[in-house]
């Protein structure tokens, strides 16, 4: 068998590589300043086993106690003629305590014994200045713990400064537990934050998942890329998005004022809501039949369309009422003062939500059907007009829409940082996005259909990445600025941070869906609505419950933190005790923290062995 040489150059390189690993860990070990001596430190020690024991003692029961207190004399310094100090004998039938010496210089140790205590007792063990034995004022941290037979040995040094001719006292402090033990006031305080910490996380969950599940459609690729537009359909299409905001905005907006007289009356705001579901369900079954025996003439189609935007009105009507209608409902229910008035809690901030978003809900109603049908007119345009005059048609439309992009972005810029300037933020963003939008329209070919899904999908994968990057600690920080601090501001940011969590998750579970129920729901025709609802959706809806599961515990865990910012939850009461050096409370609280951290882990595995 042939040997091979080893080659001179590759050990060379080997050598390098360890030395460069070498340099790189020593230099990480200068950083981040790893001094094992200060560890191994005395000082650092003692620290350490206190606060350790301190935290093996959570506070969550306490008693009734009873106390026990002796004074025992001691002289410091001892008396300069050389005498021993006269010190009067214990009484032995009652709980004593014996000093040892009974003079000492200042700075010296002395042995404290104490007999006849009760068994298995202890507490503080101080030195008290002066010759006042009802002295408040005590020195020293020793402590005492009494054996089977009540008796108690310790070493204690005193203070060097406190030197007297007077008797001064050493004082023994026994306390004794008597009767039933009763959760503290840190078990209860915990109790209610722990309940708050899962609500939270219960309440953010469930809006990111409602939030998440639309989100997730317009970032999977593979539903995304078969989407393509003609130039001219996407260019109307962006141009009626905010032209069809601001319409469906005013409109709602207008139904709402018309309707709050309505909506402050109890027995006005029930009959609407009950009067309104009727009317659109025979509106809607006039206007949008499911069958056609003839092709409907201009008028008739002119009409539907005047029924269904009369119905969208008749029901942003009955969502103002039925926010009305639950507001009243919970005011009434709160002032009852009865043991289910938060239930009345619940009617009224929903009616008050309800209320909030319904103009927001129009807004985007608004957006979506005029672009949907300026999309359509511009499909129409590119399909029957000749490509000579697409051409001319494409550049001015899409002119027009790349400097209404440019500009909303421009604007948003001069809200942030307040340029005042509209040369930067205006002018500028108009004619470099004009110049965009003739150049693409230049290039493309007039009658041909652009990959506009691939943008949408670009486009929101890069909102989600971008968002997900903030912690979530950070966004506490923002929406307790905005709302000010409290729970409400820690569901904000845990909602937040669930939609962009959970919208990457649901997406990439779309896109590895199988191909085989998708192609063959779109053989038979089905739209893209029909195809999501009929092949996507049967497939997801598994692994959707399980993400959704998983996130709730890490929502759990996560809103223990974002108390530390003032976000609400158990974290702002841990972070309160450890600022407080109160580890036993610090103790309980994070017991309370791996109780339920545990319980939702296995709550989530046993519903997913359930569901998925």
């Amino acid at each position: 068998m042939k040997k091979t040489k080893a080659s001179p150059w590759k050990s060379i390189q080997l050598g390098l590589a360890i030395l460069v690993v070498m340099v790189t860990y020593a230099y990480g070990f200068e950083i981040t300043n790893i001094d094992l001596g200060e560890l191994q430190s005395e000082r650092r020690q003692e620290s350490l086993t206190r606060v350790l024991r301190t935290l093996a003692h959570p506070d969550i029961l306490e008693y009734e106690q009873s106390t026990v207190i002796f004074n025992a004399p001691i002289y410091m310094p001892c008396p300069a003629d050389g005498s021993s100090p006269d010190i009067p004998e214990p009484d032995t039938t009652q709980p004593y305590v014996v000093v040892t010496p009974a003079c000492v210089e200042p700075g010296g140790t002395v042995l404290v014994e104490g007999f006849g205590f009760a068994p298995f007792v202890g507490g503080p063990l101080r030195f008290v200045p002066g010759s006042d034995p009802t002295n408040s004022v005590s020195l020293g941290r020793a402590t005492l713990e009494t054996d089977a037979s009540g008796h108690f040995s310790v070493e204690m040094v005193l203070p060097d400064d406190r030197d007297s001719p007077d008797v001064q006292f050493i004082r023994a402090t026994a306390r004794e537990n008597v009767g039933a033990p009763y959760f503290s006031r840190t078990a209860h305080e915990t109790w209610d934050k722990i309940i708050e910490t899962v609500f939270m996380a219960l309440l953010a969950t469930t809006v990111g998942t409602i939030l998440a599940f639309p989100i997730s459609f317009i970032a999977a690729r593979n539903l995304m890329k078969p989407v393509r537009a003609p130039l001219a359909s996407i260019a109307l299409s962006l141009l009626g998005w905010p032209v069809g905001i601001w319409l469906g905005y005013q409109l709602v907006h207008w139904v709402g004022l018309q309707g709050a007289p309505f909506a402050r009356n109890l027995v006005f705001a029930a009959g609407s809501v009950i009067l309104v579901p009727v009317f659109l369900t025979f509106a809607l079954r006039w206007a949008l039949p499911q069958v056609e025996l003839q092709v409907p003439s201009r008028e008739l189609r002119l009409a539907r369309l005047g029924v269904v935007i009369l119905s969208l009105m008749v029901l942003f009507f009955g969502l103002f009422e039925l926010a009305g209608l639950m507001s009243l409902l919970g005011a009434r229910i709160i002032d009852s003062e009865r043991v289910y008035s938060f239930m009345g809690t619940l009617l009224y901030q929903c009616g008050e939500i309800l209320r909030l978003i319904t103009p927001l809900l129009g807004a985007l109603a608004g957006g979506g059907w005029v672009s949907s049908l300026f999309g359509r007119f511009g499909q129409r345009m590119a399909e029957r007009l000749a490509a000579g005059l697409m051409k001319s048609i494409n550049i001015v439309l899409a002119a027009a829409a790349g400097a209404t992009v440019f500009v909303l972005i421009g604007l948003l810029v001069e809200w942030l940082y307040q340029l005042g300037r509209p040369e930067l933020t205006l002018y500028w963003p108009a004619a470099s996005g004009a110049g965009l939008g003739m150049i693409i329209a230049l290039i493309a070919r007039p009658k041909d259909s652009l990959p506009s899904g691939m943008v949408i999908y670009y486009v929101t994968r890069t909102i989600l990445n971008a968002l997900r990057s903030v912690e979530a600690l950070v966004m506490a920080i923002v929406f307790v600025i905005s709302v000010g601090i409290g729970p409400f501001a820690g569901i904000l940011a845990l909602g937040l941070h669930t939609i962009v969590s959970l919208g990457k998750l649901y997406s990439e579970q779309v896109e590895s869906i199988m191909d085989g129920p998708l192609e063959a729901i779109q053989a038979t025709g089905a739209n893209r609505l029909q195809t999501i609802v009929y092949a996507v959706i049967p497939q997801i809806i598994p692994p959707f419950i399980s993400y959704t599961m998983y996130r709730w515990d890490i929502n759990v865990r996560m809103s223990t933190i974002i108390g530390f910012v003032g976000g609400g939850g158990i974290g702002f009461l841990l972070l309160q005790n450890i600022n407080l050096l109160n580890y036993r409370a610090a103790s309980t609280q994070m017991l309370a923290i791996a109780v339920v951290v545990a319980m939702m882990d296995y709550v989530s595995s046993v519903l997913r062995e359930r569901t998925v």
